[in-house]
């Protein structure tokens, strides 16, 4: 679909032109408890994890951008809310199996946006998708309960896995929900959905004027991120940001590769995707007498103590599978003769998880044990297959394989699993989130920061099975679900708390606040690791993991306004996202954005970065600075300390950031990566520096 616009001469609100694809996609409880552990606090029940009381959020209105929502979850309750804010100026959008009464007190309103994707796709197909706010996937309704859903006691995945209560971050925050994507007509379109541009974009303007305060937009582009004036959801959330909304957006699933991360707009709150402290372990006795421990959350169980042949895909292929995947366990690969009441190792990489399972199934393999390739290390995400199995870590699998390759009669069987909290390390990123640099303009770090989003329980579509499959004809109330889409979220949900506690603060001031209270440090007090063991850094986590509770009173923020990024966009490519304001003849450097992180690239020896704090803590303040210099570079702040006479007052420094000598090939590829933090023995206000080399 290409969307056309008067003229820039005719209609100076228009900021560009360009073709609504349908190029982007949906990025796909202990986590709260988890992110309350992270500072400290223990128990669900006691409340310490809601960051300002248990009203947090009461007022606050926060629009969901996804799939919909399933609204007779009881995650969507309005039991003992008061009144729609009479501010909310949104309606119910009626449509198949959605009316009024589809809204109450907690969704106070829905909409749902068509056009483009029909101009591109034909009439929706009702079969595959409701024409309706009411979510027939699954997503949305997961997105937004872990936004805002009510406290539910006594709820669990299927087969009893993560039983819990569940919750969202804001409990009490209303919802609103704005349904912008749908399935992709194919053999089975309701594995992935497509959102475009032009549906977008009409939702966001929508929900500006419906009076949202915060909108969670847990979907990406698919492929090479546009530039800013082409970005559909960079466009929208300029102009959300203008009005006050903090648009915060899931940073993608296409980690660990370095520059992959999407959504890079500096007024956007960018998350990335890390692990909480609960495991479901599966253990798998192989013939050899050896245990090895996987995860699963399928229902399904093998009898008790009862053994199988075990047998690798990669040997039980039939004739022309290609040799590069023959291990995938993709449709039709296997040979039935071959795998027929065996256990069946695949391994992840192409295709879904779930759908290396319904292969096993079809061939008539008795299990299915799925494994990491190199990339993925010890992430260990959880399905509910549609036959017995557990899936494994890189190091795992690999003695796995070792053990059938050594025996001329491998076997093993499969113990019953059981959900396991108090995990350590944690949190640990991700291998599927999304990394930086930022491919539009490497001095932004992004993604900004870290949330919970690995095997995330939540509220689901009673229209879409736990596996989306054709033929899983299973219906749940909650699911399991890992994906930058399941970080968003929590996220937003900070960002609810903030909003509520802090109704003057801007978007960009509660972005900051979130930002520079994020932690580096694992619940242990080491540092965040990676998947595959390394130690992670801001090109992986950005400024690091949220702690809610921290952000409320950050001490210090870095406050930007809509002028600055438009100039800041005037500045990285010359994007004039404004036509009543011209780019300025010349601009200062990407770099010299308000930002709460600092990115350099191309640096020539030395740089020096200004950058401006407001006082949001108490009247009168002294706050000094300490520095970790990037190895291989000297930082340097001036002056070091400020102080404050009142709140509200701003205070100007300069970081100068200079190369200590000459850096040999071991940084040539590296991202050198330090901080500087504010502290006045109170607050602590973190912010990397990361120096792009090369």
């Amino acid at each position: 679909m290409h969307v056309e616009f008067p003229a820039p001469a005719e209609r100076t609100e228009v900021v560009s032109t360009f073709r609504s694809d349908g190029r982007w996609s949906p990025h796909t409880t202990r986590s709260w408890e988890f992110v309350g552990l992270e500072e400290g606090f223990r128990g669900l029940d006691s409340g310490d994890w809601l960051p300002s009381g248990a009203h947090a959020g009461e007022n606050v209105i926060v629009g969901m951008l996804d799939s919909g929502s399933w609204p007779e979850s009881r995650s969507f309750g309005d039991e003992g809310l008061g009144p729609v804010p009479a501010r909310w100026k949104g309606v119910c959008q009626g449509g198949d199996s959605f009316n009024a009464s589809s809204c109450n007190r907690k969704v106070i309103g829905a909409r749902y946006y068509l056009k483009a994707y029909e101009t591109h796709h034909g009439r929706l197909n009702a079969t595959n998708a409701y024409r309706s706010p009411r979510d027939h996937d699954g997503h949305g309704t997961h997105t937004a309960s872990t936004v805002a859903g009510r406290a539910v006691p006594g709820v669990a995945a299927l087969g009893g896995f993560a039983a819990g209560a569940a919750s969202g971050g804001a409990p009490l925050a209303r919802l609103a929900i704005y349904k912008v994507c749908w399935p992709i007509p194919g053999p089975n379109p309701n594995i992935e959905n497509t959102c475009f541009d032009a549906d977008m974009l009409a939702a966001m303007d929508d929900a500006v004027g419906d009076g949202v305060d915060v909108m969670s937009v847990s979907i990406g582009s698919s492929g090479k991120p546009p530039r800013l004036p082409d970005d559909g959801i960079a466009v929208g959330a300029l102009h959300a940001a203008r009005h006050g909304v903090v648009v915060v957006c899931s940073g993608g699933n296409s980690g660990p590769a370095p520059a992959t991360v999407s959504n890079l707009a500096p007024w956007i709150l960018t998350v990335g995707a890390s692990s909480i402290d609960r495991s479901f372990n599966s253990p798998i006795r192989l013939g050899n007498g050896m245990v090895i421990m996987g995860q699963t959350v399928t229902p399904y169980q093998l009898p008790a103590n009862r053994t199988y042949p075990m047998v690798y895909a990669a040997h039980a292929v039939v004739p022309g599978t290609p040799a590069n995947v023959t291990n995938q366990c993709l449709p039709n690969s296997l040979s039935p003769k071959k795998v027929r009441g065996k256990i069946v190792v695949c391994l992840r990489g192409s295709g879904l998880r779930v759908g290396k399972g319904l292969e096993v199934k079809r061939a008539g393999g008795a299990a299915i044990v799925l494994g990491n390739p190199p990339m993925y290390g010890s992430e260990v995400p959880v399905d509910a297959h549609v036959l017995p199995g557990t899936a494994v870590s890189m190091a795992d699998v690999n003695t796995i394989l070792k053990y059938i390759n050594s025996s001329a009669n491998p076997t093993a069987y499969l113990e019953r699993s059981r959900t396991v909290v108090d995990v350590k390390p944690s949190p640990v990123m991700a291998q599927f989130s999304s990394r930086g640099p930022n491919v539009l303009e490497p001095s932004i770090l992004k993604p900004d920061v870290t949330a919970p989003g690995l095997n995330i329980l939540a509220a689901w579509s009673e229209a879409s099975s736990p596996t989306k499959l054709d033929g899983d004809n299973r219906v749940v109330k909650y699911n399991i679900m890992s994906g930058t889409s399941m970080s968003c979220p929590h996220v937003s949900a900070t960002a609810v708390l903030l909003k509520s506690a802090h109704p003057d603060w801007s978007a960009a001031a509660i972005r900051s606040a979130i930002m520079t209270t994020a932690t580096a440090n694992n619940a242990e007090g080491g540092p965040i690791m990676n998947g595959d063991g390394t130690v992670a850094g801001p090109m992986d986590y950005g400024s690091g993991h949220i702690r809610p509770r921290h952000a409320l009173d950050p001490g210090l923020v870095y406050d930007a306004s809509f002028q600055d990024y438009l100039i800041f966009a005037c500045a990285s490519g010359g994007a004039q996202l404004d036509h009543s304001f011209p780019c300025p003849a010349s601009t200062p450097r990407p770099y010299e954005l308000n930002y709460p992180s600092v990115a350099i690239h191309g640096l020539n020896r030395s740089a020096t970065v200004r950058r401006t704090v407001t006082n949001v803590g108490q009247h009168e303040a002294r706050y000094t600075v300490a520095v970790v210099e990037p190895a291989g570079f000297s930082v340097k702040v001036s002056p070091t300390s400020l102080a404050f006479a009142r709140t509200g007052e701003k205070k100007t420094f300069a970081i100068r950031i200079e190369a200590t000598g000459k850096r040999g090939r071991r940084l040539d590829r590296k991202y050198p990566a330090g901080s500087y933090t504010w502290s006045d023995g109170v607050h602590v206000v973190r912010s990397p520096v990361v120096v792009l080399v090369g």
